[in-house]
């Protein structure tokens, strides 16, 4: 089955989901080029879209992820990537998971989950995230 890149400028969402408990841990994109290193490398690289290049998740924290399954959807225009994080979070604030905040029926977002580690120390200063 093809994979629809076309259909969003060469890009499709990426559900990065941890295999064990269910989680969704982020969200990132890729094209073409990120899915076949993904393949390849076993290792989840995305496609910056910020940075207008391919980077590997982990590259910089070490906090890589293992792919053990990777699915698309219905339309063929989206990948589920189910994963064995490598670290203690995923996310570059310094959380478990991107989807720490919880949103409320006034719009009003508030943090729900506890850092699992310190970003400054994995990162440095804010600019290099």
């Amino acid at each position: 089955m093809e994979i629809a890149f076309g259909k969003a400028g060469g890009l499709v969402p990426a559900i990065i989901q941890d295999y064990k408990t269910g989680e969704v841990l982020m969200l990132g994109f890729m094209n073409n080029v990120a899915l076949a290193e993904t393949q390849r490398t076993g290792e989840v690289v995305f496609f910056s879209r910020s940075r207008n290049k391919l980077w590997k998740k982990g590259e910089s924290s070490g906090h890589v992820l293992k792919v053990r399954e990777l699915r698309i959807d219905c339309d063929a225009d989206s990948i589920l990537a189910r994963v064995e994080p490598k670290g203690p979070g995923v996310c570059h604030e310094g959380y478990r998971s991107c989807f720490f905040r919880t949103l409320d029926a006034n719009g009003e977002a508030r943090v729900a989950e506890r850092q699992t580690f310190s970003p400054e120390r994995v990162y440095g200063s804010e600019e290099k995230r």
